[in-house]
């Protein structure tokens, strides 16, 4: 598993939260994290596609009920922010939802 780069994404709290940024079809091991589906531009930086939560990040991203949605949009790499208790995921992902623009979350 190979951290491209760490992005930074603003919640409509104002809360800054860091996610790593990995390629795609990167594996995971198990465990719990708020994720964002996102797409490199050619100036490097990155669109965020999606954001959600999972227990369990080792579960494969092609069989997510948006993949279509991902794959229309051009989905390039996934963000991962580690959080191990469900109620700050729930938190995270809320509030990143409601202050971003995320054409998959619809």
């Amino acid at each position: 598993m190979v951290k491209l780069a760490t992005v930074t994404l603003r919640g409509a709290s104002g809360t800054v939260y860091p996610f790593d940024v990995y390629p795609w079809v990167t594996p995971f091991q198990p465990f719990g994290a708020v994720y964002t589906v996102l797409k490199q531009r050619l100036d490097g930086r990155f669109d965020v596609l999606y954001v959600g939560r999972t227990t369990d990040m080792s579960e494969r991203f092609d069989n997510h009920h948006k993949e279509s949605c991902f794959r229309i949009h051009g989905r390039t790499h996934i963000g991962v922010h580690a959080d191990p208790l469900e109620a700050r995921r729930q938190a995270i992902e809320t509030d990143l939802i409601r202050g971003n623009r995320t054409p998959c979350n619809g």
